[in-house]
C-alpha cells in the first residue's frame, strides 16, 4: 500500500525533515521566539513526529495525543513561547511534511488517492496535537 510506503519514506527521513522545520521555525518572523532554543532542542519535536509518524496517524490513541501534546502546550507555556507560536510550530511542522510528501510524486490516480489519504491522516493527527497542546497551555496558567 502507498500509505504505508510513503510514511517509511518520511520515518527513514526524519533528520532530514527535522532540520527543514528547525531551519523553518529560524527564519519564519512568526517563531521568533523558538530561536532561544538550539537546534537540537527544536529538531526534537519533528523528530519524533516524523520518525514515528506511523504509530501517530494510524495506531496512537487520542489518549496518547493528548498526553504527548497537553505536556508540550503546557512546557511551552512556561518557557513563555507564546501560544501563536505555538500553533505556527505545529502548522509549520505539518506544511513541511506534505510539501516533502508532494515531492515524492504521484504516477497514477490510485498513488494520488493515496497520498490524498495520507494528508487526511495527518492533518486529523495534526489537529488533534494542536487542540490539546492549547488545552495545555491553557492548563498552564
Amino acid at each position: 500500500m502507498l500509505v504505508g510506503r510513503l510514511v517509511a519514506v518520511i520515518e527513514d527521513h526524519a533528520e532530514q525533515l527535522a532540520a527543514q522545520v528547525v531551519a523553518k521555525l529560524r527564519d519564519d518572523p512568526r517563531t521568533s521566539e523558538y530561536r532561544r532554543f538550539d537546534d537540537d532542542e527544536l529538531g526534537a519535536r519533528a523528530r519524533n513526529v516524523y520518525a514515528h509518524l506511523g504509530r501517530w496517524i494510524e495506531v496512537t490513541s487520542d489518549a496518547a495525543v493528548e498526553d504527548e501534546y497537553h505536556a508540550l502546550g503546557a512546557t511551552r507555556r512556561r518557557e513563555g513561547i507564546p501560544l501563536s507560536q505555538v500553533v505556527m510550530a505545529l502548522l509549520l511542522t505539518r506544511r513541511n511534511l506534505w510539501a516533502f510528501v508532494e515531492s515524492q510524486g504521484a504516477d497514477s490516480i490510485l498513488e494520488l488517492r493515496q497520498q490524498l489519504d495520507l494528508e487526511i491522516l495527518v492533518v486529523r493527527f495534526f489537529d488533534r496535537a494542536i487542540y490539546h497542546a492549547v488545552r495545555g497551555y491553557e492548563s498552564a496558567a
